[in-house]
């Protein structure tokens, strides 16, 4: 248990450019103090002492504000940052290496009994207020951004945002953040490519009429230059405008 817990400490030092020391992490990160909690919790989840595990659960989230249900499972060097208003579900699994922002919710669509909630492989990292909400896999090293409604798996190394929240990283975008990684954490899933993937499909769709009106001009052109009639034009697209209007 002290094992896990010199982890735990690690894990935020390594992560949080804030944390100063590990007495800090010890005393003042809530994060730290709901996973010690937890842990004692599903011990006596498994060990079928259910009412018992709930009483340390409900007090591990008033004492932190993190609610997480004793029968979840959390792997090693796990990072709630902040953690005000976390919510894991019963049959959610969180791996290893994880880091989960303030706000979000691990979440259940089904009444049935079974796996009613996602599971985080390693490295994952969920943006503060996301809302992962199923029972499916989020793959190792993806990224969730935050306010995002993950209704869908991700695959290893992808980027998801949005409401609904939408892959924007497959193929070669995953050498490039991977690449970018390697300088250092990031922080609340935040990544180079993170715009909406509705609005990127739409801007290139209008830059792509526009220059296939730039192309219909030329040929018009060359067409009256050989004495060609060219019937009348249409209105041009307007592309900076509707640009602006999908930002």
């Amino acid at each position: 248990m002290f094992a896990r817990l010199r982890e735990d400490i690690a894990a935020v030092l390594d992560r949080d450019p804030a944390a100063r020391s590990k007495l800090e992490v010890l005393l003042c990160y809530p994060g730290v103090h709901a996973l010690a909690l937890h842990r004692v919790a599903h011990r006596l989840w498994t060990g079928g002492l259910r009412t018992l595990a709930r009483v340390v659960s409900a007090f591990g989230r008033l004492v932190t504000g993190i609610e997480i249900h004793p029968g979840a499972t959390m792997g090693r060097r796990v990072f709630i940052d902040h953690g005000m208003g976390v919510v894991i579900g019963e049959t959610a699994e969180v791996g290893d290496d994880c880091t989960i922002y303030q706000g979000v919710t691990l979440g259940g669509t089904a009444l049935a009994p079974g796996k009613r909630h996602p599971t985080l492989e390693k490295g994952v990292v969920v943006g503060a207020g996301a809302k992962v909400l199923g029972p499916f896999t989020v793959g190792a090293g993806a990224r969730v951004g935050s306010n995002s409604v993950l209704v869908k798996a991700v695959p290893p190394g992808a980027t998801a945002v949005g409401i609904p929240a939408r892959v924007i990283v497959e193929g070669a975008d995953q050498r490039r953040e991977a690449q970018a990684a390697k300088m250092g954490f990031s922080a609340y899933a935040v990544t180079q490519g993170g715009d909406d993937p509705l609005s990127l499909a739409l801007h290139r769709l209008i830059d792509h009429v526009a220059e296939q009106d730039r192309t219909i001009e030329q040929l018009q052109a060359a067409l009256a230059r050989l004495g060609g009639e060219v019937g009348g034009a249409c209105e041009p697209l307007d592309a900076p405008a509707l640009n602006r209007m999908v930002d």
